[in-house]
């Protein structure tokens, strides 16, 4: 049986519609397009519902007829979420009050979808975690109110079943898979108290040996947490807001690493600078990091923390597994000129480099064959529109707005996973009436002041490293503890460099030999000395600049005269 075509939903100031996906998109014939604007739309999980608030109403539609489901009236309805099975439609609203109820009315709703009723209606005034979370079989659903977490059982919803009592829980994430579910849960640091995650697995979230592991840190001002998909461990990335040693403009980011046997460590990354990325791949075996000042590194690690494969520098700072986890896109969206590079991630080999400029949003198509690409208002209110592209870097289809309209957002329909098997990597750019766009070599940017002089390749504006397997020789990545001694060595030799103040004439060199043969002419023997001086103070530059030391202008310019110094001792040796 022929895996089925997703579909794609599209939101703008001129409707919503939904079209079935690659390769070319095609208007969906079940699905009547809503002119009117919407508010949010969202997909169930296994992607069979589809809702969306036009600010009249929230519908409810079946994806694969269009038959309506359920027809709310809620016109106020900013966000909208299903749980996993797609039984319950939550809807959330701006909390507000009015002169008839000073509390307000409830803006939370859970909603049944087969008979259209109210389940339950709560309070939520912050947008910020506003959705409950419920496990993947709905046994059990958790909301965070008043700093400590709430559990319900079976969707029952008018009695807790149990809470986690904490000094003021700021965020959680319930783990995916079946029971026994587990939960990760932040608490930040208060009166000189460190910050800590915990991970519990329910129903056991009483006493000191609850936990099934504990990490604590001081540097966190926020958290993000990420499970993998098999529930075994969480990455949990701490940001504080300024970097009081004054090195990033973006604060300060650490990333740590809980395993639920009690296993925790800090991830040791070689480059300094943001964290802008984590992604797990869906093996849930490895996981990949983007960090580091710009160019920035991308490196795999393993469940023990260990790199496993270097992908050098670029202009990055997202990545993007697969559905099925065997391709691996590392892009720079955002204030970066939208180039992506495409890697099998079995081989470790690069399969294409397009280049998406001003996209605002990238998302795998659960095929795991495409994705898409999209400039949306109000990030970018210029060049709406977005593209499907294959992999391989060629644009299948592109869909550009009129005049006066905005693009919204872009969807894909998820899929439950094994629906689209894992397919062999291609090489070869897909055929399409488009092209493909890779990414234009570019020059390397030089000063003005140095506009006329040769280029020498040596010369370097940036760190920048080819992946690990393009390096000389197949440069291995380094181990934990060989990275940290590493970052010692380059801290040291750098405070060093620093504390040395630059010499204001060339350092004399230092003749290994001492017995040096005489013309019998002292003047001439007083010029060739002066000349081998001169040049060899040019190779010590030389070798500064080949180590990417950016040189003084006096000192570029003394490099200039290498040619003629050498042909004054070559003269004077020749006349003796």
């Amino acid at each position: 049986m022929a895996p089925p075509i997703p579909l794609l939903a599209v939101r703008g100031s001129d409707g919503t519609s939904l079209l079935c996906g690659p390769p070319r998109c095609e208007p969906h014939l079940a699905f009547k397009r809503d002119s009117r604007p919407s508010r949010c739309l969202t997909f169930s999980r296994d992607g069979t519902l589809f809702s969306w608030c036009n600010g009249h109403n929230v519908s409810v539609v079946r994806s694969a007829d269009g038959s309506i489901a359920s027809t709310f009236d809620l016109p106020k309805t900013s966000l909208l979420d299903f749980s996993p099975l797609g039984s319950i439609l939550v809807t959330w609203q701006p909390y507000s009050k009015t002169q008839d109820s000073l509390q307000g009315d409830p803006n939370l709703q859970l909603w049944d979808i087969e008979s259209g009723q109210l389940i339950k209606a709560l309070y939520q005034k912050k947008v910020d975690s506003w959705c409950p979370s419920w496990s993947e079989d709905e046994k059990i659903c958790v909301r965070c109110v008043n700093n400590e977490l709430h559990f319900y059982e079976n969707n029952d919803f008018n009695s807790i079943a149990n809470k986690l009592h904490m000094q003021k829980v700021s965020d959680f994430q319930v783990s995916p898979g079946g029971q026994p579910s587990k939960v990760a849960v932040y608490v930040p640091g208060s009166k000189g108290a460190p910050s800590f995650v915990r991970l519990y697995q329910y129903p056991v979230l009483g006493g000191p040996t609850a936990a099934l592991a504990n990490k604590s840190f001081f540097k966190a001002d926020r958290v993000s947490i990420a499970w993998n998909r098999k529930a075994s461990a969480v990455l949990v990335t701490a940001s504080t807001e300024v970097d009081k040693t004054g090195a990033s403009y973006y604060g300060e980011q650490m990333l740590h690493y809980l395993a639920v046997n009690g296993e925790t460590t800090l991830v040791q990354l070689p480059k300094n600078g943001p964290i802008y990325d984590v992604a797990w791949s869906p093996s849930s075996a490895e996981f990949c990091v983007v960090y580091g000042f710009m160019p920035a590194k991308a490196t795999v690690f393993n469940l023990k923390c260990d790199p496993v494969f270097d992908f050098g520098t670029g202009p990055r700072n997202a990545a993007y597994y697969s559905p099925q986890g065997h391709i691996l896109i590392l892009a720079g969206f955002g204030n970066l000129q939208g180039q992506m590079e495409v890697w099998d991630v079995k081989k470790y080999k690069q399969v294409s480099k397009p280049q998406a400029p001003d996209a605002t949003h990238f998302s795998w198509c659960p095929d795991g064959e495409h994705v898409v690409t999209a400039t949306c208002s109000p990030r970018l209110r210029v060049s709406n529109g977005y593209k499907i592209w294959h992999y391989t870097g060629s644009v299948l289809h592109r869909w550009d707005v009129e005049a006066g309209s905005e693009l919204w957002e872009v969807c894909w329909q998820p899929f439950l996973s094994g629906i689209f098997p894992e397919r062999a990597v291609k090489y070869q750019a897909a055929l399409s009436e488009l092209g493909t766009t890779e990414a234009p070599p570019k020059q390397a940017y030089r000063p003005p002041a140095l506009r006329h002089l040769p280029a020498t390749p040596s010369a370097k504006l940036h760190e920048d490293e080819p992946p690990q397997n393009m390096r000389p020789g197949g440069e291995k990545v380094l181990s934990k503890s060989a990275l940290k001694n590493q970052k010692k060595r380059e801290a040291k030799k750098a405070a060093k460099q620093e504390a040395k103040p630059e010499p204001l004439c060339d350092p004399a060199p230092i003749s290994n030999n001492r017995l040096e043969t005489s013309s019998g002419d002292p003047e001439a023997d007083k010029k060739i000395k002066n000349l081998k001086k001169k040049l060899k103070a040019i190779e010590e530059l030389k070798e500064q600049q080949a180590a990417g030391k950016v040189l003084q202008k006096n000192q570029l310019e003394k490099m200039q005269k290498e040619e003629q110094l050498l042909k004054e001792l070559e003269e004077l040796q020749i006349g003796q």
